[in-house]
């Protein structure tokens, strides 16, 4: 059975919340992975409430350093510390998000007993797993500002299952089916054909504040779901170019051009509340699996 990738939408409100969304933050689960992207205000309460548990958090990609994108990151990593967290955090972010970090913990002073590693990264690949890697590239948004994508990668799997059924424990054998090899188990050979399954390449992108540019439709292609940001309806273009920012029809058109196969439309102004199915629709007629996720909605791929 192939290993699910779950995002939760935490929040899915612009710059500023409303009674129903509130500040951007996603929460990207894959087997022991749990991957924040970006973290507004009130992102651990919306934890909370999607029943997920904080201190599972191992990873958390910052787009850049607005508030409504990150203002949610000392409460959380204060409740980190007040429940015992034991994990190295690792938070990756644009150039000079270190910086930013350690004076904001300067600031809010909390005792802090266990490792946050922050790196600053710039333009491809910086995380490569054996399952899965994380890239980013750079957006346009007046500040450093980035976009990220992960991929599960496409190798063999262990079928766990079915090593129960043939009576075999886990062991040095273990490699060799990964490579496709067959293995001998106390005088009998077994066919990894049987025993073990072949995941594909599932690709999520996050691009969550930036105006109209050229990196982008290379750096999301192909993507099983586009995370966009969808600020403003095409009759404010002139406001999304002077605010950095994209429209929905940006981002269906992105979504269209770079062979996606489903557009999640996040960032949305509070504006279209009262007509949110009128703002969907001008996607859909670009690009036909436009969606728009409500706060602590999920989807899950496999």
């Amino acid at each position: 059975m192939a290993s699910k990738i779950k995002i939760t939408f935490l929040g899915t409100a612009d710059s500023i919340p409303s009674r129903n969304r509130n500040h951007i933050s996603i929460l990207l689960s894959y087997n022991k992975e749990n991957i924040l992207i970006d973290c507004g205000e009130g992102t651990q309460r919306q934890l909370r409430k999607a029943n997920l548990n904080p201190c599972k958090v191992n990873k958390i990609l910052i787009t850049h350093w607005h508030g409504d994108h990150v203002l949610g990151l000392p409460g959380l990593l204060s409740t980190l510390a007040l429940s015992g967290y034991e994990k190295k955090l690792e938070i990756y972010g644009p150039r000079g998000i270190k910086k930013k970090i350690e004076s904001m913990l300067e600031v809010y002073r909390f005792h802090l007993d266990y490792p946050i590693i922050i790196k600053e990264i710039s333009t491809g690949v910086f995380l490569d797993e054996e399952e899965f890697s994380l890239s980013c590239e750079k957006m346009d948004h007046g500040m450093p500002c980035l976009g990220y994508s992960f991929v599960r990668k496409n190798y063999l799997r262990v079928d766990k299952e079915k090593l129960k059924r043939f009576s075999l424990k886990s062991g040095p054998q273990l490699k060799q089916l990964k490579e496709g090899k067959d293995i001998v188990v106390g005088g009998k050979k077994y066919s990894h054909k049987d025993l073990t399954f072949e995941e594909k390449i599932i690709k999520i992108s996050f691009i969550l504040d930036t105006k109209f540019n050229e990196r982008i439709i290379p750096f999301v292609k192909d993507s099983d779901l586009l995370v966009s940001e969808a600020t403003y309806s095409q009759d404010l273009k002139k406001e999304a170019d002077e605010h950095l920012h994209l429209t929905v029809l940006d981002a269906a058109e992105i979504a269209k051009k770079a062979n996606a196969k489903k557009l999640l439309l996040v960032h949305v102004s509070s504006r279209y509340l009262k007509d949110m199915k009128c703002f969907l629709n001008e996607a859909k007629e670009v690009f036909k699996e436009s969606y728009l996720p409500r706060d602590l909605d999920f989807f899950v791929l496999e």
